[in-house]
């Protein structure tokens, strides 16, 4: 399918499945024409990319567990994707204690106000 058909059937823009494939997310053949053509399974990839980056991953993530992102949702677990998924969890757990420091700080200020 064409880059114009991917969009339509995953909602992403044509800008950005180019910036998917510049980042090595996504592949495209090209056709006689030039035209980029992607696979069957390029829907099932885009809907994936979209699904790790809501959940916090940048791109450069996302290219080291996109291979153990097949057969249906979530993850096959692999050295890769433990590592990643860990290193986010631990990202996200100090980031949550950083604001519980913040909040507690906003709010003794605010009592003395």
């Amino acid at each position: 399918m064409r880059i114009g058909e991917l969009s339509r059937r995953t909602g992403v823009s044509p800008r950005l499945l180019r910036y998917y494939e510049q980042q090595g997310l996504l592949v495209a053949d090209r056709d006689a024409s030039g035209y980029r053509r992607y696979g069957a399974g390029a829907v099932e990839t885009v809907r994936r990319i979209r699904e790790l980056l809501a959940a916090g991953l940048n791109t450069g993530d996302i290219g080291e567990v996109l291979p153990c992102a097949h057969g249906g949702p979530g993850l096959v677990s692999c050295d890769v994707t433990l590592r990643v998924l860990e290193g986010q969890l631990a990202r996200l757990d100090a980031e949550m204690a950083e604001l519980r420091r913040r909040r507690e700080a906003l709010t003794r200020i605010a009592l003395r106000a």
